[in-house]
C-alpha cells in the first residue's frame, strides 16, 4: 500500500526545492500540492503531467498502487 510519505519521495526525487503537501491516509485516495520554479510560464496541464511522470507509473491504470490523486501545482508567488 502506497502512503502520503511515499508520493511525496517520489514526487522530490524530481522536483527537490518544490514544496510538497501530501494528503491522505487510506492507502488509495490523495490530494498534494506541489509549488515549484519548475512550473512558471507552463499551463496547468503540463505541470501536472510533470508531477505524474515523477510518480513513475504509481498511476498506471487499474494496477497503478494510486488511484486517485486531486493535484494543485504552481509556481511560486
Amino acid at each position: 500500500m502506497i502512503t502520503a510519505h511515499d508520493i511525496e519521495t517520489l514526487i522530490r526525487d524530481s522536483f527537490p526545492e518544490a514544496k510538497i503537501t501530501v494528503q491522505g491516509d487510506d492507502g488509495a485516495h490523495f490530494a498534494a500540492e506541489v509549488i515549484d520554479e519548475s512550473f512558471r510560464g507552463k499551463n496547468r496541464v503540463q505541470q501536472q503531467r510533470a508531477v505524474y511522470a515523477a510518480l513513475k507509473g504509481k498511476m498506471d491504470g487499474s494496477n497503478g498502487e494510486l488511484h486517485a490523486l486531486a493535484l494543485t501545482t504552481k509556481a511560486p508567488a
